[in-house]
């Protein structure tokens, strides 16, 4: 008889309800309340009742059916194996704009993995293109009301879709926003525009189209294509210019003022990229509806900077200036260009407020991708050290924590913070994501 295939434990959490009933590290789940459990989606939701019955295989092949009362939505302590409790999907797509068909040969094999799972878009804020959901999946995300779901629309024109998805699929797999507006599903959307392709009169069509789904369809950021120096083979695509970004705000900012009186939301939003490449100021914060799009780059500069501002009203209020009174420090910090201005005046402010503080912003040119490439998430360590050999560094270089793999010490080009300390003779403090983060490091310790 072939033996069911269960989900293996990693670990239980102390003093959790697991441990009490006996589940340890090596235990395989095989289902909950009778059901077979897919991934992590039907595990959660089939023990939030207050009884529930798990079946565990033990590594001796043993199982025990465990009846267990609880408080109702409790978690029961356990730790999977695979955080998903399931195999990635991967990306059947081959757009005309993906970056990871952009990258170099010979990096970490990871990095070269196109995922198109709707789980991550939950579990991670991920995008889907919603041509690898079933209708299985559909019926699972209706059932257990999952949301926000992050779509990846890029245009609302079926045949245009399939053309820049590489999908024939690829614009009837829109009709499934459909289904998930009519349940009510809470949705946030990305279009990644290309030029000649689908911008111009196909953005409008395709901002038209998606604020039929407002209010569930909460957001939708319009982002240009990133184009790094690695496209031989791929389809043409061209950069945009200052007047093309001019004509994008101008089109987002008329939907905006049209949208916003009626559902309180502005909608569509642009990445900071298009205000810098078009040269005009950042909106104010109120514009952005909460900050809805901040990992597409949408108001991530003016969250950056309300919270600096913040940071600085704050420490006129302790009375910081006056402790740090005499004190010396010389500090210098990287940057994408494309952030960089906003960076040098954040410095420039504090080196104000604290007399004897010397602080180097450095813009590093993306060598490794391209020049094109010029947000800071995607500098490289060899870059980094290379441009910044012979530079005054100060007692201390400054790294923000977005060019870092999450939770560990390396970057993109498997580079580690030691790698580039060691290489400049430098030592090397990271600067996490906030304003506040920012004005607490480049202070230090005083």
């Amino acid at each position: 008889m072939r033996q069911r295939k269960g989900h293996p434990v990693r670990s239980v959490e102390e003093g959790s309800i697991a441990q009490e009933m006996g589940i340890e590290a090596g235990d395989s789940l095989l289902s909950v309340n009778g059901e077979d459990v897919e991934d992590i989606f039907d595990y959660q939701y089939l023990i939030q009742d207050e009884y529930v019955e798990v079946l565990i295989r033990k590594p001796s092949g043993e199982e025990w059916l465990l009846e267990i009362d609880k408080e109702e939505e409790e978690d029961l302590g356990v730790v999977f194996e695979n955080g998903l409790m399931d195999d990635y999907r991967s990306c059947c797509n081959r757009c005309i704009f993906c970056f990871i068909d952009q990258m170099p040969p010979g990096m970490r094999e990871t990095l070269y993995f196109k995922d198109d799972d709707s789980r991550l878009s939950f579990l991670q804020g991920n995008y889907v293109t919603l041509t690898n959901l079933s209708d299985h999946d559909v019926e699972r995300i209706i059932r257990y009301h999952l949301s926000p779901i992050n779509i990846s629309f890029q245009t609302t024109n079926p045949q245009l879709r399939c053309k820049m998805l590489n999908n024939r699929f690829a614009g009837e797999a829109l009709k499934k926003a459909d289904r998930l507006f009519e349940a009510g599903i809470e949705m946030n959307g990305q279009i990644v525009l290309c030029k000649g392709i689908n911008d111009g009169e196909e953005l409008e069509r395709s901002i038209r189209d998606l604020s039929r789904y407002l209010p569930f369809l909460r957001s939708v950021s319009v982002v240009p294509v990133g184009l790094s120096r690695y496209r031989e083979g791929l389809y043409p695509l061209e950069p945009f210019t200052k007047e093309d970004a001019q004509k994008v705000l101008e089109q987002i900012h008329g939907w905006q003022e049209k949208l916003f009186p009626q559902y309180g939301l502005h909608f569509v939003h642009a990445s900071d990229e298009w205000y810098i490449l078009a040269e005009q100021e950042l909106p104010e914060e109120d514009s952005y509806d909460g900050y809805l799009q901040l990992e597409n780059g949408v108001g991530m500069l003016r969250l950056l900077t309300e919270e600096f501002e913040d940071s600085l009203r704050q420490l006129k209020e302790s009375g910081a200036a006056a402790q740090w009174d005499g004190r010396k420090r010389e500090v210098s910090t990287v940057t994408g260009r494309i952030s960089a201005p906003y960076i040098r005046r954040m410095a420039g402010r504090m080196e104000e407020m604290f007399p004897g503080l010397s602080v180097r912003v450095y813009p590093i040119r993306n060598d490794f991708f391209g020049e094109l490439i010029t947000v800071t998430g995607l500098l490289t360590g060899q870059d980094i050290i290379a441009q910044l050999k012979g530079k005054e560094l100060g007692e201390e270089l400054l790294l923000p924590v977005n060019l870092l793999r999450s939770g560990e010490t390396v970057l993109l080009d498997d580079y580690t913070v030691d790698d580039i300390s060691k290489s400049l003779q430098v030592p090397v403090n990271i600067v996490k994501s906030s304003g506040y983060d920012f004005t607490e490091t480049i202070l230090g310790r005083f």
